[in-house]
């Protein structure tokens, strides 16, 4: 980390760094130095091709935001002695934020409460932007949602990924197939949904809490896009409704907390309802499934291709999410039938 860090005017020999966090894409760090705090990230090329759009990204919003919003609290990079965004070096990218002090994630939400908190917040950065042309931020995942082409990319799997793999996923791969229609419920390009600038990864742990678990902010900015806003409301039924992660192996666990499901849609209209058009709100429900199943897709697929996008920690660790995210599925379909 020595050339890193000196980039940042700290002494390497002053610094203790640590590994902090369990996010599946960037490598992510704590350094203390000189008494502070500060959180040192990777950013994965194999997945962000163009880490330059990430800072553009980010320095649009932060600048959007300090004009209309100076008291809104947001996160930027530090720049480098040289003035940059993040350092560029034979390693990869690098950029160092500052820790916010008496802060803390949640990997799963516990309380309803913190569902509701973590909504309100995403709901409200994408109604700050409101403001912003989204046509002003650059893609850093092209296609992130789009489930369609996700789709395309399973079939695909199922024809030519290892043979071995595709024969013992058989009772997933034909779940996914039986429930084609959700694809074509969310076709890409949706005239009655409205482009907005949302953050796309809505996961409780990129949203910090205080002490009492008010929300504070949103973090991990990376995936700050044009989309439509089932993205980020369909991530959050996804990852907060089940008591137990994507991770979980016994699917038993899984079920719908129905006082979280309250929460999630309590949050965001708290903040959204004036923005969401009629036709935006009558997706609410729908838009769960949408971002289950497609992530569904998304593990399946991979594992099918080998692990080459998530990577694998054990053997099988894709077709586990895989199951679970089906389980969890087929549990909300029977909350909402419709």
């Amino acid at each position: 980390m020595r050339n890193i860090l000196t980039q940042y005017g700290f002494d390497d020999a002053d610094c203790v760094v640590r590994p902090f966090g369990n996010g599946l894409i960037n490598h992510t760090w704590i350094v203390e130095a000189s008494g502070q705090r500060f959180i040192l990230q990777k950013i994965n090329q194999e997945v962000f091709t163009s880490p330059e759009a990430i800072a553009f990204n980010i320095h649009l919003v932060a600048d959007h935001l300090e004009k209309n919003y100076p008291d809104y609290l947001f996160v930027v990079p530090l720049q480098t002695v040289g003035g940059q965004n993040m350092f560029a070096s034979n390693e990869g990218y690098f950029r160092l934020f500052p820790f916010v002090e008496g802060s803390h994630t949640i990997d799963v939400p516990e309380k309803a409460s913190q569902a509701y908190e973590a909504a309100k917040q995403f709901a409200g950065f994408t109604k700050r932007l409101s403001t912003l042309d989204p046509n002003r931020l650059k893609i850093t995942l092209p296609d992130f949602h789009n489930l369609t082409l996700r789709y395309q990319q399973f079939e695909l799997a199922i024809n030519y990924g290892d043979a071995s793999r595709i024969k013992y996923s058989k009772d997933l791969i034909d779940f996914i197939i039986e429930h084609k229609k959700i694809s074509g419920e969310f076709e890409f390009n949706r005239p009655d949904l409205k482009i907005r600038c949302i953050h796309h990864d809505t996961k409780i742990s990129n949203v910090l809490f205080d002490e009492k678990d008010k929300g504070l902010c949103v973090i991990d900015l990376d995936t700050v896009m044009p989309g439509y806003f089932t993205s980020d409301a369909g991530d959050m039924m996804r990852t907060y409704l089940s008591p137990v992660s994507e991770e979980e192996a016994d699917f038993s666990k899984i079920y719908i907390r129905k006082e979280f499901y309250q929460a999630i849609v309590t949050g965001y209209l708290d903040e959204m309802k004036d923005e969401l058009r009629e036709s935006e709100k009558e997706h609410f429900i729908l838009a769960g499934k949408f971002m289950i199943y497609m992530q569904a897709i998304r593990f399946l697929t991979d594992h099918l291709n080998k692990d080459i996008y998530y990577g694998a920690k054990y053997d099988g660790q894709n077709f586990v999410r895989a199951g679970n995210q089906l389980t969890l599925l087929q549990k909300l379909i029977e909350f909402i039938p419709r």
